[in-house]
Formats: C-alpha cells, structure tokens, sequence
C-alpha cells in the first residue's frame, strides 16, 4: 500500500514558471474580442444563373456591390462551433459499462449584427435565404445552389491569423425577430442570424480534408511507387 506522506509530499507535475510560460514567450493569451469572420455565400449566386428565382441575380450584385466584406466588417458576435460525440453504452462487458461512439453531431450557431440604416446587413441574409425557395412558386431549390460556407478567425494582438474554422455546407437558418421601441435610445439595433451546417474543420491541421477519392487514390499509387523502387535499391546504396 502506498505511503500517504509519499503522496502529499510528491513534486508536483507543473510549477508555477512551466505555468507561466506560454504568457511570457511572446504568445500571450487569446482574447475573444480579436476575431475575424468571412461569409461565403453559394458558389452559384456569383454566377450568371440559369433558374428564374430573381434573388441569385440579387445575391450576385451584392458581392460585386462588396455588401458581402460590409456585413463581415459588421458582426459584432458570433462564436466558435462545438462538436459532440454521440455515444451509445457498450453493455457487453463485465464490469461497468463505457461509453463508445457511434458518431458526431454539431449545433448550430448564431451571429449578431449591427444595422446600417438601410438594414443591408439583414438585407444580405434574406437574400441568402430566399436561394433555398422560389418566392414568385414556392417551389423549394436544389441543396447545392443554397448552400456556402463561413471562416471564423482567431487573431493575436498583431492581427495574425492563429486558429480558424470553416463550416462547410452551411446557410442563414433564423433571422431573429427584431424588437422596435418608440422609446429613446442610443443602443444600435442588432440582427442575429442563426447558421444549420453540415460540419466544420479546423483550417490548421485540417484544411484539405477529406480528401477527394482520386486524390487518396492518387497519394496511395504513388506511396507504393516509392516503396517499390526503394525496394529495387540496393542495400550498399540504401546506407550511403
């Protein structure tokens, strides 16, 4: 049995300087009011579109309008999404149960505006909206042509780029209703948008993934390319 003055009196795993350390390098510590966010709207509402929704010939004079870089310019919140993994407890065990995946899910997230005058921040996300139905039919578009992708930034104090996101397959879900007061105020007015995506990589260790079948296709030939003529090379010319 081990001694319990052993334990107490034990060095412990991180001093206070090991502690320290990352502050005191030049790194400094993150700070939630350095971001950077970037919306990319459909791929096809930059395009000359062939449907008879209106509202692609509208998304597409916004960004060369540059509404697209104003309204990233106004996001005053949002927030890095989360990732769960769904679990399923593994009874067929002895002993206490464990918890084993059986897949992964995201929340969505919200993003909170300041309003020109004009409202064209809100304005921009309506149109966004209006890709995913025909508002003259009704008639619900394509997945592929609503569809676009965010890029969330973190920056350090010099305005680098440190750590980023990018949601994949994603569009403005919920525009918030927004409250009006005949009461004097010198609060800005505030839309918040709500995003549903498909999922969301890291951009530091994960942006070119995953991989196109013909690209792993592609990278495992050529692993085994090596590997053969490595295999052709002599043993005296292998050590050289």
């Amino acid at each position: 049995m081990a001694d319990l003055k052993d334990f107490i009196e034990a060095t412990a795993a991180l001093t206070i300087n090991e502690i320290l350390a990352p502050f005191r390098d030049g790194e400094g510590v993150a700070k939630p009011s350095g971001y950077e966010v970037l919306f990319f709207p459909p791929v096809g509402a930059s395009q000359t579109p062939s449907t008879v929704n209106t509202f692609f010939r509208q998304m597409f004079k916004n960004i060369t309008d540059g509404d697209q870089r104003e309204v990233s310019m106004q996001c005053h919140k949002i927030e890095f999404p989360g990732r769960n993994l769904d679990s399923t407890p593994d009874t067929n065990i002895y002993g206490p149960s464990r918890e084993i995946v059986s897949g992964f899910s995201f929340a969505e997230i919200t993003a909170s505006f300041y309003q020109s005058n004009n409202y064209k921040e809100k304005q921009f996300f309506e149109t966004w909206q209006r890709l995913c139905y025909d508002p003259n039919t009704f008639a619900m578009g394509y997945y592929d042509e609503y569809v676009g992708k965010i890029q969330i930034y973190s920056l350090d104090n010099d305005g680098l780029r440190r750590y980023g996101v990018e949601l994949i397959e994603c569009f403005p879900k919920t525009i918030a209703a927004q409250q009006l007061d005949a009461l004097p105020s010198t609060v800005a007015q505030t839309c918040d948008v709500s995003f549903s995506y498909r999922y969301w990589k890291n951009l530091t260790d994960e942006r070119d993934l995953p991989q196109r079948i013909n690209d792993s296709i592609r990278t495992v030939l050529a692993n085994q390319v090596e590997r053969e003529l490595i295999r052709n090379i002599p043993k005296v010319l292998r050590k050289l």
